[in-house]
């Protein structure tokens, strides 16, 4: 893409250094989003080439010389991935400094290749002649074509069966939560850290912590938020236990793990809010207040759902106050009601 387009399209292409901290971890994120359909493009200096992943990358560009051949292995191994139902069968290396072809010619690497293409041009850049050379797979000592990756083919262990240890005595904990993804080949595995999966998830998602905030600030979509993580296998539960804090706010535990925030207990919100922002409470009437009151101890003690109208009116305390009509005159109108609670919420997650 000219740099023209770059500009005028500044969503298409991202440049990701180690300096951009969360925004460029959000930026590398959607790139990694297999339903996200921007950055297109992500240029970036030695980022890639351990523990990220990127299903859909049909493009590998090669701008310097790559001298190890482990390290050769791990930049085309962002491309390597086969994912079928977003069409992602193939994928090219473009390669200007010929690291590709010198690194390729390794039949330890992926074995020896099925055909060879060898062209001749002339002065002019024409191809003049080509030839096709066929490779046999190699025979082992049975006679038997190998159709190994040069090392010698898949060789089981004594025996496939599972084992069950006993555990007698003593305490067992989890050391840590990993999390295993496999292509629909099932040739290639990527195995991270749970909390570090969720974290990519989450700046898939937003790319800064503000940026959560705001939208996790609106109930619908904090509600589009929870369902999205819940599809990729988020769970709040498992990073509160991962992170030994039951009682912290789900926003909190994402924030942490996403973009290295601190952690707060929903109580702590909860008496924030109470101390520094009278002004909102003083806005509404005696009884008012106390409902407003309560429903942010719920909050406190159960989490944000206790914010969902109109089921919250229906249990107590809040439903001490009278039928849902009564609660509504107290407010003058179930608008204002509405409006209230989602102030409420608002000033929550403001800081």
């Amino acid at each position: 893409m000219n740099n023209d387009l770059a500009q005028q399209t500044p969503d298409y292409v991202c440049r990701v250094t180690s300096d951009d901290g969360d925004i460029g971890r959000g930026h590398l994120g959607r790139f990694q989003d297999v339903e996200g359909r921007t950055p297109v493009i992500l240029t970036t200096s030695q980022m890639l080439t351990t523990g990220v992943d990127m299903p859909t990358c049909k493009n590998v560009v090669l701008a310097r010389v790559v001298g190890s051949m482990s390290e050769f292995k791990q930049i085309i191994g962002r491309g390597t991935r086969v994912r079928d139902e977003y069409g992602k069968l193939w994928f090219n290396i473009l390669d200007y400094t010929g690291s590709a072809t010198r690194l390729f010619a390794d039949p330890l690497f992926d074995g020896d290749p099925v055909k060879l293409t060898q062209e001749e041009i002339d002065e002019d850049g024409n191809v003049k002649e080509t030839d096709v050379i066929v490779v046999e797979p190699p025979e082992d000592e049975t006679g038997e074509m190998n159709e190994g990756n040069g090392a010698g083919g898949i060789i089981d262990g004594e025996s496939g069966e599972r084992r069950k240890f006993y555990f007698d005595g003593g305490s067992v904990q989890i050391n840590s939560h990993l999390v295993y993804e496999l292509d629909s080949d099932g040739k290639q595995l990527r195995c991270v850290r749970y909390t570090e999966y969720a974290g990519e998830k989450v700046r898939a998602l937003c790319l800064s912590a503000p940026e959560l905030r705001a939208q996790w600030a609106n109930p619908e979509q904090r509600s589009e938020i929870i369902q999205r993580l819940a599809e990729r296998g988020v769970s709040f539960e498992d990073l509160a236990a991962a992170a030994n804090q039951p009682e912290a706010d789900p926003f909190d535990l994402l924030c942490h793990f996403a973009f290295n925030a601190p952690l707060r207990t929903r109580r702590e919100r909860a008496q924030r809010l109470r101390s520094e922002r009278k002004d909102f409470f003083e806005q509404h009437g005696p009884e008012a207040r106390q409902i407003l009151d309560e429903l942010l101890e719920k909050y406190a003690e159960h989490g944000a759902a206790q914010f969902v109208l109109p089921d919250v009116l229906k249990v107590p305390p809040v439903s001490d106050h009278g039928q849902i009509g009564d609660i509504i005159k107290v407010f003058g109108g179930a608008d204002r009601l509405r409006g209230a609670v989602n102030e409420l919420q608002t000033l929550l997650y403001a800081a």
